[in-house]
């Protein structure tokens, strides 16, 4: 009886453990709108060279470059309005607007 009580609790303190890693709030809102500003240029480079990989040296200077130049505004972009929104839960429980969160993530 005192073992399954004991492992009851290890498994709910577990489950409500992992509940809270992935809990968004205002505060972490506000450093991913911030990161995203700071390092929304970085999509330039990233873009052409994970382009360079995938195809070729050609693709990566035209179709890496276009993609780069876009995903910066978008990531800038992003990171203006995760900023200035930081204090509302929009969207809901402050998920991130890109996906990934960061341009270092992936």
């Amino acid at each position: 009886m005192k073992k399954g009580l004991i492992l009851v609790v290890a498994i709910v303190a577990v489950v409500c453990m992992t509940a809270n890693v992935y809990a968004q709030d205002p505060g972490k809102k506000l450093v991913r709108g911030v990161a995203n500003v700071l390092t929304g240029w970085v999509e330039l480079p990233k873009n052409i060279y994970q382009t360079t990989v995938e195809d070729n040296i050609l693709s990566g200077l035209t179709i890496g470059l276009a993609k780069g130049v876009g995903m910066s505004i978008v990531r800038t972009g992003a990171g203006i309005y995760e900023t200035v929104t930081f204090p509302f839960p929009i969207p809901e429980d402050y998920a991130p607007v890109l996906e990934p969160e960061f341009v270092f993530s992936e």
